[in-house]
């Protein structure tokens, strides 16, 4: 933290920095305030809770500022104050839980002897180990109602006899739970991925049950199972057991179907802060053709589908795409049309259909692909709009375009509180 005196321990060096870890805070900081998670430091999930709130957006800030410097060369942009979240705490409307066979055991659990059964874990992964799952009690980022639902998930998993997966062995049956909420319209959704054992759907259903006895604002619940030995919270195969199968949430006037797999903001409320900027930077006049990259459910093509001639979206999850479809037909959008497959491969597709005048590109967390950036150089947009959950593949980004286009304006958001991650908004503007 800024402004700590630390003992610590290198543990790797390079040319123009060193990795370490703190073995021993010997002064702190002024910053610092108490975290209010008894897991603090554990998961890891939220490690920027004992910093003060006002001191987290301005160090979010200044990392927007030295990426751009330090990556893309650009020491003038105009990086604008960052846009606090609405929530602080309990703010997510997505929480993965991880089954393990083998718990983590807390320093309150160490005393006494453990067998096999009593190991068994539904929790979060600790900081820093891939397979190393301890028994969370509650969450801060997560909504109450979701952390208790939690806890009976992992009661009722335990009960059936059925062993956690092993990650280690690939073997065992409860691998993953994801909860997902809406904060809007107060819907939620459970979705547990085991792996393919049809002796034992009979558990799952029995579980299902059981939630949907004790847990009414329950809107459905999804079963997927999968064999595969990566650690990714999806299913190759799915069954609904109650419910529609999706939820819905609204952002401003728009609602949005959300179903299992599909990518949507993790912050509902600051989202519709985000996508507002995303409209006001665009600067539409009503006749633009809108390129809409990484689209996921549409979400943002859709909210400014209004303002423009059509929108063309292109995204690689063909569910999300599904989604976008039924995005469109609940707020009778009709000018929006979407492509599925992958970004570096479609674009080309579409470059073929016309050049578009504004581009939003919404990448994942590594940035865009260097083939997506070429394309986007040779249909040349008057402006390309980019959202970024990680400023210094923003900056890389960036420093790409920079030949053909000015950055004109940056807004951080803080969508992530209590952690250090920081999303942005980037406008681009042709050079003449």
């Amino acid at each position: 933290m800024p402004g700590q005196t630390v003992r610590a321990r290198i543990g790797k060096k390079k040319k123009n920095y060193a990795e370490g870890r703190v073995v021993e805070i010997l002064s702190q900081s002024q910053y610092y305030i108490p975290p209010e998670c008894p897991h603090f430091g554990i998961c890891g999930g939220c490690h920027w809770q004992d910093i003060s709130y006002g001191h987290q957006l301005h160090w979010k800030r200044n990392h927007v500022i030295e990426c751009l410097s330090h990556i893309a060369g650009v020491s003038e942009a105009d990086v604008q104050p960052i846009v606090a979240s609405p929530e602080q705490f309990h703010y997510r409307n997505k929480m993965e839980f991880t089954f393990s066979a083998k718990r983590w055991l807390l320093p309150d659990e160490l005393e006494g002897s453990f067998d096999r059964e009593e190991l068994f874990a539904l929790g979060l992964h600790v900081r820093g180990f891939f397979d190393k799952v301890f028994n969370i009690g509650g969450c801060l980022l997560e909504s109450p109602a979701a952390a208790a639902l939690m806890k009976k998930v992992r009661e009722l998993a335990k009960a059936s006899g059925l062993p956690a997966y092993s990650i280690r062995n690939h073997d065992g049956f409860w691998r993953f739970l994801v909860v997902r909420e809406t904060k809007r319209t107060g819907q939620m959704l459970v979705h547990l991925i085991t792996s393919a054992n049809p002796n034992a759907e009979s558990a799952v259903d029995s579980l299902s049950r059981r939630l949907a006895a004790d847990f009414p604002e329950i809107s459905t619940f999804i079963h997927s199972t999968s064999d595969s030995k990566s650690q990714v919270a999806a299913g190759n195969s799915s069954r609904v057991l109650f419910g529609p199968g999706f939820i819905e949430e609204k952002l401003g006037e728009r609602t949005f179907r959300i179903s299992a797999n599909s990518f949507f903001q993790t912050n509902s409320l600051a989202a519709e802060l985000l996508y507002d900027t995303v409209k006001e930077f665009a600067g539409f006049e009503g006749t633009e053709d809108v390129w809409d990259l990484y689209c996921g459910t549409g979400s943002i093509g859709i909210h400014v589908a209004s303002l423009v001639k059509k929108v063309t979206g292109i995204e690689i999850v063909a569910d999300a795409i599904n989604d976008a479809y039924e995005n469109c037909r609940l707020n009778n959008v009709r000018n929006c049309s979407f492509l599925a497959g992958d970004l570096k491969d479609m674009i080309k597709m579409a470059a073929e259909a016309g050049r578009p005048d504004v581009v939003i590109a919404d990448p994942p967390r590594a940035g865009m692909h260097p083939k997506v950036v070429k394309t986007l150089l040779d249909v040349a947009p008057k402006r390309i709009i980019a959202v970024s959950c990680n400023p210094a593949s923003l900056a890389r980004d960036a420093a790409l375009l920079l030949d053909s286009y000015e950055i004109k304006a940056i807004r951080p958001f803080d969508l992530f509180p209590q952690t250090p991650h920081v999303e942005c908004v980037m406008m681009l503007d042709r050079k003449t």
